[in-house]
Parts: structure tokens; C-alpha cells; sequence
């Protein structure tokens, strides 16, 4: 097992996928001392799902998934405030809190990898396939595609990405996140993908 290591943590209702690029808003003076730490050494912080809405306070407990975020970009405001691009990177399970003098939360956390593949890469890579071909076929039942979608290589994982583009709430996100298998992480999108696909044909087939 890894030796576990410290990150700073930020807590949003939000799920970031590894991968993926989400701007995000820092006006909180904790979280704007926590960029400003971060970007002095690896511009890595963890964000963990969390909506005080639902849930109250963030307890910051021991076995909480997550995605290190890696600054990409970083844009100050006249006021103190800034806006930054972060890219998703690995995942992370917090190990243990950090008692620190940041008035952020911070905890030692270790890497959450997928299982090792039981299959091989070229049954993967079909898999792959299968799925990037159903949300393609979604794609085309849009009225209006954005012109920025990502391209997707079937040599690499998929999931993720994918994932980041479909809307579900973030219960769903989150555990999907967790899931430590990408073909197990497929097998939940494809059938948003097919019921998209059948929704499609059942407003518009006889008319198209």
C-alpha cells in the first residue's frame, strides 16, 4: 500500500472527475490562502463531495474519496478574490486528519486506484468502444452539440471522461467516483446513454 501523504482539502458540492477542467471561483479567505499555498509548491489540492445543504457541517473523517486537482491556470481579482482552472487528477481516500495552523481543512490521504484488470487490454479496449459508440449515437439526437466536446482515445480510460459529460446528481457522481473497475463504471453509463438514444426515437422516430 502507499505511504499516504498531505493534502489540502476543498470541500464543494461538486464532483470532479480525473481529466477533467472545472473553473472554479475562490472567495473564501481560507480557500484564497490555500490557492495562494498551493501555487508556492505542486498546485495540488483535494476537493471531496460535500453539500452542507444536505449534510451540515464537513466533517473531515477518515475513508472520503476525492480527486486531486491541479491548478492550471490562475487569474487574480483586484479584490483578493481569483478565478482558476483546475485539471483532475488521480483519486485520493483521506487517511487521516491534519491538525495544522491553516485555517483549511488538510488531511493525509493515500492514492484510490482501480483494481487490477482481470481482462485484457484488447477486451477493454472493445468495451471502450461499445460505449463511446452509444454516446455518440446520443450526440447525434441533439438539436444543439457543443463545438469544445473532448476527443476520446479507446487506447486509455474513458469512464471518467465520459461521466463528466452526461448530467446526474452528484450522489450519482460520487459513486461512480468510488467504483474501482472502469468496465463496472461503464456498465452505469451506457444505460443513460441507450435510454437517451430511446427517449430520442420514441419523441422523434416517426417524424424523422
Amino acid at each position: 500500500m502507499s505511504e499516504p501523504y498531505r493534502l489540502p482539502l476543498f470541500p464543494l458540492p461538486m464532483v470532479l472527475f480525473p481529466e477533467t477542467l472545472v473553473p472554479l471561483h475562490i472567495f473564501e479567505p481560507r480557500y484564497r490562502q490555500m490557492v495562494s499555498d498551493v501555487l508556492e509548491r505542486d498546485k495540488r489540492f483535494g476537493i471531496l463531495y460535500h453539500d452542507p445543504d444536505e449534510s451540515g457541517p464537513f466533517m473531515n473523517e477518515s475513508g472520503r474519496v476525492g480527486t486531486v486537482a491541479l491548478i492550471r491556470k490562475h487569474q487574480p481579482l483586484p479584490d483578493g478574490r481569483s478565478m482558476i482552472l483546475v485539471k483532475g487528477s488521480e483519486r485520493f481516500q483521506t487517511h487521516q486528519e491534519v491538525a495544522s495552523d491553516a485555517q483549511y481543512y488538510e488531511a493525509l490521504v493515500r492514492p484510490y486506484a482501480d483494481e487490477p484488470l482481470p481482462e485484457t487490454v484488447s477486451g477493454l479496449v472493445a468495451r471502450r468502444k461499445r460505449s463511446l459508440a452509444l454516446f455518440k449515437n446520443v450526440l447525434q439526437t441533439q438539436p444543439h452539440v457543443p463545438d469544445a466536446l473532448p476527443s476520446f482515445s479507446v487506447k486509455r480510460e474513458i469512464s471518467f471522461r465520459l461521466a463528466a459529460v452526461v448530467r446526474m446528481d452528484p450522489f450519482w457522481q460520487q459513486e461512480l467516483l468510488e467504483l474501482r473497475e472502469e468496465e463496472a463504471r461503464l456498465n452505469r453509463l451506457d444505460p443513460i446513454f441507450q435510454a437517451g438514444i430511446e427517449r430520442w426515437w420514441t419523441e422523434k422516430g416517426p417524424e424523422a
